[in-house]
Order: C-alpha cells, then sequence, then structure tokens
C-alpha cells in the first residue's frame, strides 16, 4: 500500500471525464428560491483545498490529473498538493497535527487512525454520508467500518487489499521452485536455499511491522490485546519461533543485508525483486500494479506464505481517505472524498491502485477496462474476501512507538546484540510499557 506505482493512461481518457457536472434538467421554468440559489452562490465561492498523500512517482503523477480532472469539474476550487514517501509523509505530519494545521483532506493508514482519530484531529464524516455528499449507498458497511474509531467514521477506506507476494516467476521456475498453494513461513527456508544457489535472493526483507503480526494470526494471536493496554499475546513463544526463522534467512543471505537495505527509498523502483536480483517482494495487493510497472516484465500474484494457518488471511483497507479537524471547508473536502471514491472518470484514472474499489458500482464500471495485470489483482482480491477473515482492530495509540521498537529489537538481533530469546523479553516488556499508557 505504501509504495505503489501506475501506468500513466491515455490523455483521451482524462479528456473523456471532463465534462462539467450539474443537477439534471427538469424542464421547469420555476425561478429558484432563495435558499437554493443561496447553495449556489455557495457552490461557486472559491475555495482552496490541502490534500496531501503517500506513495511512489507514479501515483503522484495520476493523483495530480485526479487533482486537475476535480478542478476542471468543479472550477471554483483549487487544490494545493502536497506528497512524499511514507516514512517522510508522517514526519511531515506529525507537526502539522501539533500546529492544528493538518491538510483539509489526507490520506491516512491503519497504524496511525486511533492515534489522530481518538485526539479529534479527524472529521466525523457520518453526517455527510446522512447528507449525501459522502455517498455510501454502493458501498458494504465492512468497507466501513475499518475506518471507524469510537463509533465516528473518521477515514473514508480507498480500497480494498490483501497481503500476498509479488513474484517473478520466471526466475522461481529457473530455481525449480514451484510455489505450493499452501505454503508456510517455513518453506521460504528451502525457497531461499534454491535461488541463493542460483545467485538471487527471495526478497528485500519482511516488513516486521506487517509480517509478524500476520504470522501471530497464523498461529492464533493478535499483536495487541482488544483494550490496547497490552500485547495480544503473554506467551514468548511466537515471537521466539517466528524471528529465528527470519534470522537463518538472514544469516543464510536469502534476504538483503541491514546496511543495503537502510539505502532503499521505499518506492518500486528500487525494490530488489524489480531490479531483477530477488524472485519476489512481500507486499499488500494494490501494489502489485506499481512493481509490475517499475519491473517492465511479466510478474504474478502468489498468496502470501501461510495464509490458510488459522484462517490468517484478511482484507484490509489499503489506506483512507481522512478530512481534519481544523479544515476551514470541511463539506468541500468531503466532496472530494467523495470524487475519489465514486466518481467513474476518476477511478478510470486510479484504476485500483489505491486498492479494490469499495463501491460496487465503481467496481463493475472498471472490470471491461481492466489490463491483465489490473485483473490479476482484482481477482486476487476477490479470492481473498472469500478466504479471509475479520482483520484485527485498529491499532491503539502507541502502536507506531511500538512497531519501532519491533523493527530495533529485530535489528539488534539480527546484528547479534540480543540473542532471539533476549529480544523477545525486552520486546515485551518495553512494549507493553508503551501500552499501559492507554490504560484509564
Amino acid at each position: 500500500m505504501k509504495k505503489a506505482m501506475f501506468t500513466v493512461l491515455s490523455a483521451a481518457l482524462l479528456l473523456a471525464g471532463c465534462s462539467s457536472g450539474g443537477s439534471k434538467d427538469t424542464g421547469s421554468t420555476t425561478a429558484p428560491s432563495a435558499s437554493a440559489a443561496a447553495t449556489a452562490a455557495a457552490s461557486n465561492k472559491p475555495v482552496t483545498l490541502r490534500v496531501a498523500w503517500w506513495g511512489g512517482q507514479s501515483r503522484h503523477d495520476y493523483t495530480l490529473k485526479l487533482i486537475e480532472l476535480y478542478q476542471q469539474k468543479n472550477p471554483n476550487v483549487k487544490i494545493e498538493s502536497e506528497y512524499a514517501a511514507f516514512d517522510d509523509y508522517w514526519k511531515k505530519l506529525a507537526p502539522q497535527a501539533a500546529a492544528n494545521g493538518l491538510p483539509d483532506v489526507f490520506q491516512m493508514d491503519i497504524s496511525y487512525l486511533t492515534q489522530y482519530g481518538s485526539k479529534g484531529q479527524l472529521e466525523d464524516l457520518t453526517p455527510f454520508t446522512t447528507s449525501g455528499v459522502l455517498d455510501v449507498k454502493d458501498i458494504s458497511e465492512n468497507n466501513l467500518s475499518g475506518g471507524k474509531v469510537d463509533g465516528k467514521l473518521v477515514a473514508m477506506n480507498a480500497g480494498s487489499n490483501a497481503l500476498g507476494a509479488t513474484i517473478d516467476s520466471q526466475m522461481l521456475k529457473d530455481a525449480g521452485v514451484t510455489l505450493k498453494d499452501d505454503w508456510t513461513f517455513s518453506d521460504l527456508d528451502a525457497v531461499g536455499a534454491a535461488l541463493k544457489a542460483k545467485g538471487k535472493l527471495l526478497g528485500g526483507d519482511l516488513r516486521h511491522d506487517v509480517y509478524f503480526p500476520f504470522y501471530l494470526r497464523s498461529v492464533g494471536q493478535k499483536l495487541y490485546a482488544a483494550d490496547g493496554t497490552q500485547l495480544g499475546y503473554s506467551d514468548d513463544k511466537p515471537f521466539i519461533d517466528y524471528y529465528t526463522m527470519y534470522k537463518k534467512w538472514y544469516d543464510s543471505g536469502y534476504i538483503l543485508p541491514l546496511d543495503k537495505l537502510a539505502q532503499k527509498k521505499g518506492v518500486a523502483e528500487d525494490d530488489e525483486m524489480v531490479l531483477g536480483n530477488a524472485a519476489a517482494t512481500f507486499q499488500w495487493s494494490n501494489q502489485f500494479i506499481g512493481f509490475n510497472t517499475a519491473a517492465k516484465r511479466s510478474l504474478d500474484i502468489a498468496k502470501t506464505p501461510s495464509w490458510s494457518q488459522n484462517k490468517a488471511l484478511f482484507l484490509k483497507p489499503s489506506m483512507f481517505w481522512s478530512v481534519s479537524k481544523n479544515s476551514k471547508n470541511k463539506e468541500e473536502a468531503a466532496k472530494f472524498v467523495n470524487f475519489l471514491i465514486n466518481d467513474i472518470d476518476a477511478n478510470k484514472i486510479i484504476m485500483g491502485e489505491r486498492g479494490v474499489p469499495v463501491s460496487s458500482k465503481v467496481k463493475e464500471a472498471l472490470m471491461p477496462l481492466l489490463s491483465p495485470e489490473q485483473k490479476k489483482v482484482f481477482e486476487y482480491v476477490a479470492w481473498a474476501e472469500k478466504n479471509a477473515s475479520p482483520m484485527d482492530p485498529p491499532s491503539p495509540i502507541g502502536s507506531v512507538e511500538v512497531e519501532k521498537l519491533l523493527k530495533d529489537t529485530a535489528e539488534q538481533i539480527l546484528y547479534k546484540k540480543l540473542t532471539v530469546e533476549e529480544g523477545a523479553a525486552k520486546f515485551r516488556k518495553d512494549a507493553n510499557a508503551i501500552l499501559a499508557k492507554n490504560k484509564k
């Protein structure tokens, strides 16, 4: 979800969606009421919106096309764009939040949703769904629920995705590897060994904040307790088992050394699989198009390791759109979010890059237009929907700090500054201390 690319669409497709929107002409000759005239005047009032997002260069490029299209349809609106790679994005957003200067509309990630939502920094979008400014009639409650904090809809699901492995099938074939349908984390050792024999990597890495929680699901555990005041497990065995495997992959040279990993910018262009050095990248399904485009060769989506164990697989909002509480143009901000979610012309530009559309109407309109690569994403998410169990609740306050602690602890293990057992105990102790602050 975080390092995505997109094929630039033709100018003809963009122009096809540039007709001005308006109310349907009923043929009535009745003069507009005073309130209707006031509403029309308000809709023509110049408005400036700040809109922010993270992503790779191609996401930036097509989002600027979306903004251009929206401004053509709404000539009174001027949009100022702000964008960055994922890590830099949150570094920029934090001081803006502290100064009550968040953008009017901005991408939100589930890792930060509770942190921003519980502090009153995100506008409740429910009144806009009631008024119809934000149209949710073609969106299931399941797709809406992930954006709720304390019962308020503070984030609009931009699209659904699922964990998967983007793979170079030819490279795997050349290494004599055939992935089983129900392959597991323990199978990665044999796959990595076969690839290393051919001078290739398994992958750059497996993100600790993504794959350790997923591993916990596969063994019937959770990273966080339901009330968010402590970790969801009390026995260190899952941590020890996972990071014993991970350390073996690392020590065996199946994944990238930490010093080289630190040089990565977190975009598709510098991914080891894209560069032809690795057979896989373990990411979210919506990122497949970006990797496929950057790689300039045909790739495939494989099921994520251990997907079938304890029904670990789940559908996740790839990202959200939120409106800031401090916005002075909240209704116009909600209209822009509605445009991103429901406008057919807009979604002909997005084409599911931010996740498979949550609107059934939009999804249906896009199906005949999908490229073979895009179909792979839509079909994978459709398969995942049939094989998924409910996702975990939004991460609690302090989760960003816990995720950083997990990454730091894992690196200390890989650098042999801590044993796996010492790392497990340290992580549990320090993470519980962070989460204990949530106790009321």
